[in-house]
């Protein structure tokens, strides 16, 4: 009798685990997985973090923690103001013998949303780096963004190039971090 018990344990707790797995709500489950950002870029040089500012009546879409959270805030990071970036390039003049552009990456599709680099260069080299486009559809993208993009940011104005590492548990929003470098990279010879 007791193998009947394990075959009928063993049922239960597949049936159970499979209930679980399917009924786990994911950032790409909901109306807001699809939804482009909400915050504004996120720029730095070196040493610098996006500030996450609370926007009222958006809600996670997770659903994760059970709770109603459709009047909660959700922290959206908001540019983090770089005396080297700008939104325009100044002219170059006769006397100046380096020059400021910036350029823009493509946009880079991940399974978590969109990620675009805007960088800033001067005399070639690059000084600053904007992400103006990344995953923030729920709290836990937010989270991982505040702590993969700056590190991101910092080893691209340390390398020069899109030779970086991926940062560990940011690997997609890495990709298209990337993707993006690349392009603007191309764009920018």
């Amino acid at each position: 009798m007791s193998s009947v018990k394990r075959i009928v344990f063993f049922l239960l707790g597949t049936v159970s685990a499979v209930v679980l797995m399917f009924g786990y709500h994911t950032s790409t489950s909901g109306p807001e997985a699809a939804a482009p950002p909400v915050g504004g870029p996120v720029s730095g040089s070196v040493g610098s973090a996006p500030t996450p500012t609370p926007t009222a009546g958006a809600g996670s879409g997770s659903g994760g923690d059970g709770g109603d959270d459709s009047s909660a805030a959700t922290p959206t990071p908001a540019a983090s103001p770089s005396p080297s970036a700008s939104s325009t390039s100044p002219a170059p003049s006769a006397s100046s013998k380096s020059t400021t552009s910036t350029v823009t990456g493509d946009v880079a599709q991940t399974q978590w949303g969109p990620v675009q680099v805007k960088l800033t260069l001067q005399a070639g080299k690059i000084t600053d780096v904007s992400v103006v486009q990344y995953p923030n559809g729920n709290h836990r993208d937010a989270e991982i963004n505040d702590y993969a993009l700056p590190v991101l940011i910092d080893e691209t104005v340390q390398a020069q190039s899109a030779q970086i590492d991926m940062v560990s548990g940011a690997t997609v929003t890495s990709d298209g971090y990337i993707r993006s470098l690349q392009s603007a990279l191309d764009q920018a010879k």
